[in-house]
């Protein structure tokens, strides 16, 4: 993959990406995650324009995906040019013979490099969006939460905040979410320590683009957010608020905070995949999210490989 950095960023610079997409997520996860998901990183190239996906094999459902495994929540290919330069990195995927299955393309990106898939509605990413609204705005729209705030602290909580580089802090947010809620199995992706591993690196990565907000009583850790400069937005990836707290909702609380001081800076608060209540209570708008999931035989015949006859 290394000998793809030059163009992967070439490409990005050419056309609007998440984080998801930089080279640097990507090599990271295909290191981290190959006992689960091989590469097959597909690059096309010529005086028309170019085209890398970031393929991979999924060895436990034998299926073709994206680099990331559950953790990049928004996916894209990255291409500038002809658009039958992108067809004919898909055709070198049809090789495989395998089933696709994309979990999710965002609205801007399905319109931009998905024309002509199939692309089912599979969940929204609610935001506050900051055309629309300023701090002191939000603030006084959310009143009970800047009481809470305030409740907290007389209970002597503090609200700190640190960069990636902390991996103390980073670590420690994913093991209080793996060990608090292990009842939650099946949706605590964080259960699996691969993940958390992936997530202290990536934090390192972005170093002051990272920013993890906490409130902490002393040694307790009473909520944590782990957060990613992106450009003009913060992505708000991943909550944790210590049940033993719930009564007094510092999860909310700090959600409201990190929100508030975020559009300060003149950001736009992307609160991710998912249209839990405790997002949408301080959204202003959201984006729609779409999966993709074709057989092989549809896959070759969608980039045209082969044609499927009328029924």
């Amino acid at each position: 993959m290394d000998r793809l950095a030059r163009l992967w960023e070439e490409l990005l610079n050419q056309q609007p990406h998440s984080l998801f997409q930089r080279f640097s997520w990507n090599r990271l996860a295909a290191q981290m995650f190959s006992d689960r998901l091989a590469p097959y990183v597909v690059c096309v190239e010529s005086d028309r324009g170019a085209a890398i996906i970031p393929a991979a094999v999924n060895l436990q459902d034998d299926r073709i995906e994206l680099l990331g495994e559950t953790l990049f929540d928004y996916r894209d290919v990255l291409h500038a040019g002809d658009e039958e330069i992108l067809l004919q990195a898909w055709r070198e995927l049809t090789v495989l013979d395998k089933p696709l299955r994309i979990v999710a393309v965002d609205e801007a990106a399905s319109h931009r490099n998905w024309s002509g898939w199939s692309l089912t509605p599979f969940a929204t990413a609610p935001q506050v969006d900051r055309r629309t609204i300023d701090q002191s705005v939000f603030r006084m729209a959310h009143p009970r939460l800047g009481r809470q705030m305030r409740r907290l602290q007389k209970r002597g909580v503090e609200l700190r905040i640190y960069g990636g580089g902390d991996s103390g802090i980073v670590k420690r947010v994913y093991e209080c979410k793996r060990s608090h809620f292990t009842a939650e199995a099946i949706a605590n992706l964080f259960l699996d320590a691969q993940r958390c591993e992936f997530m202290i690196q990536a934090a390192k990565l972005e170093g002051s683009a990272c920013r993890i907000y906490t409130l902490e009583e002393g040694a307790d850790l009473v909520a944590g957010l782990v957060t990613f400069r992106d450009g003009e937005i913060r992505r708000f990836y991943t909550t944790y608020l210590n049940p033993q707290w719930s009564h007094y909702s510092p999860g909310q609380a700090l959600l409201y905070e990190a929100t508030a001081l975020s559009l300060g800076d003149g950001l736009t608060c992307d609160y991710m995949t998912g249209e839990y209540s405790y997002k949408l209570r301080l959204a202003n708008s959201s984006r729609q999210l779409f999966r993709i999931e074709v057989s092989s035989r549809v896959l070759a015949a969608i980039v045209g490989r082969v044609s499927i006859p009328a029924a």
